[in-house]
């Protein structure tokens, strides 16, 4: 289809016109991104240019439901302390931001050139986080640098990415050879290093710290709260440093007592003991954290005496009032536990450092209780009297360690059934997800609160504009007009080449550009009487690598909640990282495959 035939069809304009308006909401507009998408598959079904069938298929959209699926595998492997325990060796202490970066990307860039790189993503993103809060890192610099590198990686073997593997049957359907395993290592890999070097210097620059402005640390309540190192503990042995127990935003150790010997102004280098009772001062957040380290437990053993399975309960906040029969009367004489079914592990006084053991603490009006109890302490007791407030406590559940290979070994056959391809993808994520929910390594209500439903909406919304562009033509129309402009130099159309598909990478799915470039590259090659390969690496390459934008590939949405981006972050850091990736591959793929 032509330029000009494109304008007399309505359709395409209107089309070209809801696209164009739709990126420029993302850029400008305040609302929701998964909003701004979806309104403009609303103008497009409601004009008619999309059926009903075509503007809601993407919601069963395989790419979708297994990105989905993932979200709560990688949940249920965080729910278990597994993964952060694994990642917390693994990446261990960085001495600074650019070191951190370092150690975020290596390992998950060399994952993703063995296997899909859409788990590698899911898995890291919860484990990153985690880590990155107790190093007092910003995850908005981490993660976009650690996903860049994952699909980088994924372009140095076949099996890398799902993109890598439709244009292999591409390639296999026109001369009847797929691609090698290895065939595209020689591009991938300068690829990658060129990736590193611009990921780690760029970020300094063109990614904003997206930290709230209010820190954790600033929580005015500072509770004293008593843990315990349990026997055979993994911290046993390991000093306070590498326990991670001063990496804590608003956390401070205040003593050990070891067997009734007191250790005041502990020393980073201090070896921990089983049976060492540890007293902190911090923040509630702080003392949420505390509470998922393995081998670290609350020093009350009251704890162990709710009817309640631990697993199953949550942490509340209360304050205590004045008609509190308890005021004046110590935790244990109280028998808070037996009153109210629910056990004190940390109290906070006016910013006061309360130098004794929780049991030994007289109540006052206005003490803040930090408690562990049932989920529904909090419908029951905020109407009671005795308590100002109640409040539960967001974000915690105790770790269920116990059910931790469970969640591994899952994780681990997932990845090797969809390696080696015994069944598809969506089929191993699906299978994965109802096995840890089944195995009660994650609940069906945390399973549910797992998936980032924005970035959900996000890909199937996707998928209907880009139906749309593909159904009036317009992605043709602008294929067919840029290589034509681009004249019958070699070097010059493999630019357009790779400039259309990573234009319709950044606007549809990776794989659908692929294969709606695809033929007009290889019919491109075979009109200037030129070798095909370097058109085909150029389209594998820029199929692969949307960094612009949000849509630009799935990976790049799995990061969009967590790492608290906004669509102009895309736009800024990718965008730069597109062109170089570009100018690299137009440089190098005919010096590798000659023309």
């Amino acid at each position: 289809m032509s330029l000009e035939t494109l304008l007399q069809n309505w359709q395409a304009v209107l089309t070209a016109g809801v696209v164009f308006c739709t990126l420029a909401a993302l850029l400008f507009s305040q609302r929701g991104p998964d909003m701004a998408m979806i309104g403009g598959v609303v103008v497009l079904l409601a004009a008619g240019v999309l059926t009903p069938d075509e503007a809601l298929k993407g919601m069963s959209n395989e790419g979708m439901i297994t990105v989905a699926a993932l979200f709560v595998v990688a949940a249920a492997v965080e729910r278990t302390g597994a993964l952060a325990a694994l990642v917390d060796r693994a990446l261990g202490r960085p001495e600074s931001l650019a070191s951190a970066q370092m150690r975020t990307m290596i390992g998950p860039a060399a994952l993703s050139a063995c296997m899909n790189n859409t788990p590698v993503v899911a898995l890291m993103v919860p484990a990153i986080r985690d880590w990155a809060k107790k190093h007092r890192l910003s995850v908005s610099k981490l993660l976009m640098p650690m996903n860049a590198a994952v699909v980088l990686g994924g372009l140095c073997t076949l099996i890398g990415t799902s993109t890598n593997v439709v244009v292999s049957g591409l390639v296999a359907a026109k001369t009847g050879r797929p691609l090698g395993m290895f065939e595209i290592t020689w591009l991938g890999i300068p690829l990658l290093a060129s990736g590193f070097i611009y990921l780690v210097f760029a970020s300094r620059h063109l990614l904003k710290d997206r930290r709230p402005a209010v820190s954790p640390s600033d929580d005015p309540r500072q509770y004293s709260l008593e843990m315990l190192i349990e026997q055979g503990s993994p911290l046993v042995g390991r000093s306070i440093e590498e326990a991670g127990l001063r990496g804590l935003e608003g956390l401070f150790l205040m003593e050990i007592d070891r067997g009734g010997h007191v250790i005041a102004a502990v020393s980073p280098t201090e070896r921990l003991e089983a049976g060492d009772r540890l007293v902190f001062v911090g923040v509630v957040d702080s003392v949420v954290e505390l509470q998922k380290i393995r081998g670290l437990r609350p020093a009350t053993d009251q704890v162990f005496k709710l009817d309640d399975p631990r697993s199953e309960r949550t942490l509340i906040e209360a304050v205590v009032s004045n008609t509190c029969p308890l005021i004046g009367r110590t935790i244990r004489e109280g028998r808070f536990r037996s009153t109210y079914d629910a056990v004190v592990i940390a109290v906070a006084r006016n910013g006061d450092r309360l130098q004794m053991k929780i049991g030994d603490i007289t109540l006052e009006p206005g003490d803040t209780l930090l408690l562990e109890a049932s989920r529904d302490f909090a419908e029951h007791q905020r109407s009671n009297r005795d308590f100002y407030l109640v409040s539960a406590v967001n974000n915690f559940t105790p770790p269920r360690h116990d059910r931790a290979w469970i969640a591994c070994t899952v994780l681990a056959a997932m990845i090797l059934a969809a390696t080696l391809e015994l069944v598809p993808m969506v089929a191993a994520a699906l299978v994965a997800a109802a096995i840890v929910v089944a195995m009660k390594c994650i609940s069906s209500e945390e399973a549910r609160q797992s998936i980032e439903w924005e970035s959900l909406l996000l890909i199937a919304a996707s998928f209907g504009l880009a139906r749309a562009m593909e159904k009036t033509g317009l992605a043709e129309a602008i294929a067919h007009s840029t290589i034509a402009a681009a004249g019958d130099h070699p070097h010059v159309v493999l630019a357009a080449i790779y400039l259309v598909t990573m234009l319709f990478t950044e606007l549809m799915s990776n794989n659908a550009a692929a294969v709606l470039t695809f033929p007009i590259a290889w019919q491109t090659a075979a009109d200037l009487g030129v070798n095909p390969l370097p058109f085909v690496m150029a389209v594998t390459v820029a199929a692969s690598c949307g960094f612009a934008t949000p849509m630009g590939y799935q990976t790049n949405l799995m990061i969009y909640g967590p790492g608290g981006y906004k669509f102009s972050d895309y736009v800024r850091f990718g965008g730069p990282l597109n062109l170089l990736v570009m100018a690299i591959t137009v440089a190098l793929a005919p010096l590798i495959w000659p023309f």
